[in-house]
């Protein structure tokens, strides 16, 4: 089949593995242009491109689709079908109608339960059972329109952002060839009950607060892992938690009940939260015993509380 794909992070970049893989003609790929990174903040090209460019395919890059220069150089490549994978740029109703069999979109929720930008950090966060992928037919509202296909799979206990961004990813891409294979399909709408949005991840979220329970400073140091990256306050100061389970234990919020090789322990809201690697700023991630060498925490201190 001739397509089109526009997408831009690795999420995508899987996508479009699997759809090359299976033998279909990528006519065209869409992505955001090259964005500056690293220390040298040199301009760097998305995951999408770069595969793109490895296997020979014209890459088109515009700051947006609503200009007519754009959307003459869409409608000119003919394509049966447009794949979008966290593209990045809103596709006008008038790129939506161009393939014959229109746009189709994966997204990393179970519709309708978290449209938007940030579906798997909000799953956690929420402490939803399951998540999973849906293959959706594009229309102009915010992942609004009918369901093609879609696969589910339980959110496990010690998940994170990046382990289900990984799962979530090669189930994206087994879905979507499946979908190719199989168009036209029946389109289910979504049902009007049961919507949430998940809106863009702030990096002020980040920061624990310790009057929350410890099941959910769990959820949350998951959630931001690994970006931002949960964040508390000691004194002052910011460090990172990475990995953390809640165990029993009380005390005043933020108080540090108990320290060994292996963990720290601090009083939630309800609960208490063992923390198993940390990393101060400026610093590498550590376990317990390796930061604690250079960051002495002992029983009855206390961290920050939010303002």
């Amino acid at each position: 089949m001739k397509l089109i794909f526009a997408g831009t992070p690795e999420f995508a970049a899987q996508a479009l593995a699997a759809i090359i893989a299976a033998g279909h003609e990528v006519a065209l790929v869409l992505t955001q242009p090259d964005r500056p990174a690293g220390r040298g903040m040199a301009l760097q090209p998305s995951p999408v491109k770069k595969l793109a460019l490895a296997h020979g395919i014209e890459v088109f890059q515009p700051l947006t689709l609503k200009d007519a220069e754009a959307q003459v150089k869409v409608a000119g490549i003919a394509a049966e079908v447009m794949v979008v994978a966290a593209y990045g740029l809103i596709l006008p109703q008038l790129v939506l109608d161009m393939p014959k069999f229109g746009c189709i979109n994966i997204h990393g929720s179970l519709l309708p339960r978290w449209r938007g930008a940030a579906p798997i950090q909000r799953a956690l966060l929420a402490g939803d059972a399951e998540t999973g992928v849906c293959i959706m037919q594009m229309e102009a509202g915010l992942d609004t329109g009918p369901v093609l296909l879609r696969g589910t799979f339980p959110i496990e206990t010690k998940d994170t952002t990046a382990s289900l961004h990984d799962r979530l990813a090669a189930l994206g891409a087994r879905l979507v060839v499946e979908a190719l294979g199989r168009l036209p399909l029946v389109a289910e709408a979504q049902p009007l009950e049961g919507v949430t949005y998940a809106h863009k991840i702030e990096k002020a979220e980040a920061l624990i607060d310790w009057q929350r329970s410890a099941a959910e400073l769990d959820r949350h140091i998951r959630a931001f892992n690994p970006f931002p990256g949960a964040q508390a306050l000691f004194k002052g100061q910011t460090i990172k938690l990475w990995q953390a389970m809640p165990v029993a234990g009380s005390g005043k919020n933020g108080q540090i009940l108990a320290v060994d090789r292996k963990q720290i322990v601090v009083a939630c809201g309800e609960g208490a939260l063992a923390i198993q690697e940390l990393q101060k700023a400026g610093g590498k991630r550590l376990p317990v015993q390796q930061f604690l060498a250079g960051n002495p925490l002992q029983v009855g201190d206390c961290f920050d509380l939010p303002a």
